[in-house]
């Protein structure tokens, strides 16, 4: 039987917390996306390791028997990996993203830190972990879109954008130049997954509906998942102006969307992550946004 380090990693969060909204906020995932996998990791073990009851959580025999070795598990895998980092180049970063970030923010700081010996990778993260993979260390930074999806988790905007709506060719609204969002207020959207948290909230306007809960049409983990769903008729979706270009096809329309606030694209990391080159790499990038956005 085969279980996700990210599985583990979930219990020993509930278990040392004894709480799923404070586990979930250190997880960087939401309450009901945490409660979801824990039962699932529990129906797959076919034990019970928590006893939930109004207020409290309580570990279960089992629950107690498996905590201190799901601790060596995971420390081994953080030892492991520490290891392979060490045996590489004396700089190595992984950034994480979840979306095409073009705009040419990183290509040529990045370029630069190459050229200076470093290696970075960039990794692709699907939307169900709105961290980008700074929850479980597999990412050192991240390009990601604000809200964060935690307290532990630091972040510099590098730019700010319009929302636009992607629609399918032949929407009612195609055809105008720009679209108020109070008529596409009550449309299908597309969402994120429950666990990206705020960031669903953000795509779907939610503070922009007067209390009004938006209508899902369908949820989507990745940007070929969002665009699909938006040709096939299952809802419309909000996007950055930067990703406008990114995501043409000859089946979609984009209109600037009046009536909501613009979106932030940031470079995020581990507040507890003092690391030298981690700062370096924010400022470099952060300079880069400042001067995009003067000049």
């Amino acid at each position: 039987m085969d279980v996700h380090l990210r599985d583990l990693r979930y219990f020993v969060a509930v278990a040392e917390e004894r709480h799923f909204t404070r586990a979930a906020e250190r997880l960087y995932v939401s309450q009901p996306a945490l409660s979801k996998q824990i039962r699932a990791l529990e129906r797959q073990l076919g034990l019970e390791l928590l006893d939930r009851r109004p207020g409290r959580v309580t570990l279960t025999a089992e629950g107690e028997a498996l905590l201190p070795r799901a601790r060596t598990l995971l420390a081994a895998w953080q030892d492991a990996l520490g290891a392979a980092r060490a045996a590489g180049p004396a700089v190595a970063l992984t950034v994480g993203m979840q979306t095409a970030v073009g705009r040419d923010l990183q290509r040529d700081v990045l370029s630069g830190f190459r050229e200076r010996g470093w290696q970075i990778t960039l990794r692709l993260v699907a939307w169900e972990d709105p961290s980008a993979g700074l929850a479980d260390g597999s990412s050192d930074l991240a390009f990601v879109w604000l809200p964060l999806p935690g307290r532990n988790l630091a972040a510099r905007t590098l730019t700010r954008e319009r929302l636009w709506v992607a629609l399918p060719a032949g929407h009612r609204l195609a055809a105008r130049p720009e679209v108020d969002f109070a008529d596409l207020a009550d449309e299908p959207f597309v969402a994120l997954p429950r666990s990206a948290g705020p960031l669903r909230d953000f795509w779907l306007a939610t503070a922009a509906r007067d209390g009004r809960e938006p209508r899902v049409g369908a949820e989507a983990a990745s940007a070929d998942e969002v665009f699909e769903a938006v040709v096939s008729g299952q809802g419309v979706v909000l996007i950055a102006e930067g990703n406008v270009s990114l995501y043409q096809r000859p089946d979609l329309v984009h209109r600037p969307v009046r009536g909501l606030p613009e979106a932030e694209l940031a470079i995020a990391w581990r507040a507890d992550d003092h690391r030298s080159e981690v700062a370096e790499l924010v400022a470099a990038l952060t300079d880069r946004g400042r001067r995009r956005r003067a000049g």
